[in-house]
């Protein structure tokens, strides 16, 4: 990869969505109340993908830490992530967006996974959009299951040890088929990556933002493309 001093759009936008919580309570609701109106953020940023130059999006849905938060938010987060699925799945298929899920299936209630797996199939011929939900993924945990999946076929004798280099184990990952992302923005004011996809953002650009996720507006995405557009990215080289 070469020296560019202009950038166009980022092909691939990934989004840490954080601040429903915090949103919710400074209005004096439930949790569960701004994590309502973080879906209903998503599809206003989902539509404007198209627009914004934007071809894959990832959002983090549930981290495989979210398990430890209390049960009710836990079984009301599951609940909304399958009355999402079964209201917008119209829409999407409409829209043109292909949606697939990345994560560990395993824990997941199997009204939801295959509420999942019928919106991928359904969706898997659209091109407008790539959307892609991490539903119980964690950065680690993805390498890990990875690692597994590798030494598998390692020992079954399919590849040579000597032939494992990083491109071999990026196509054991759950985002295979996905470019890496060029930026990953973070709402809410926290400054940190928590777990979210670390191998595939080793040359990414981030953006942390103060704003809540619910208040994360089209005008507000438009703005952070815009300020992206102004980087140099090197990928380790000399400024040009």
């Amino acid at each position: 990869m070469g020296n560019r001093t202009e950038q166009s759009a980022p092909e691939h936008v990934a989004i840490i969505m954080d601040g429903n919580g915090r949103w919710a309570q400074a209005r004096g609701k439930p949790r569960l109340f701004g994590h309502h109106a973080g879906a209903r953020r998503v599809r206003e940023i989902v539509e404007s993908c198209p627009d914004l130059g934007v071809k894959y999006l990832t959002i983090f849905a549930f981290s495989t830490e979210n398990w430890k938060r209390t049960q009710t938010e836990v079984s009301g987060l599951m609940k909304l992530f399958k009355r999402y699925l079964m209201s917008e799945t119209k829409e999407l298929v409409s829209s043109g967006v292909c949606v697939r899920f990345i994560g560990d299936r395993i824990k997941l209630d199997e009204t939801l996974v295959a509420l999942m797996d019928d919106l991928e199939l359904l969706t898997c011929n659209n091109d407008k959009v790539h959307l892609t939900i991490a539903l119980n993924y964690g950065g680690r945990d993805e390498v890990a299951r990875a690692t597994k999946r590798l030494a598998r076929e390692v020992a079954a004798g399919r590849i040579d040890p000597e032939d494992v280099d990083d491109e071999t184990l990026a196509r054991f990952l759950d985002t295979y088929v996905l470019p890496d992302p060029d930026l990953v923005i973070r709402t809410s004011g926290e400054a940190r990556i928590s777990n979210f996809l670390l191998w595939q953002s080793a040359y990414a650009e981030y953006k942390f933002i103060d704003t809540l996720w619910p208040d994360f507006t089209r005008d507000e995405f438009a703005s952070v493309l815009a300020n992206y557009s102004t980087r140099e990215r090197r990928y380790g080289a000399v400024p040009g």
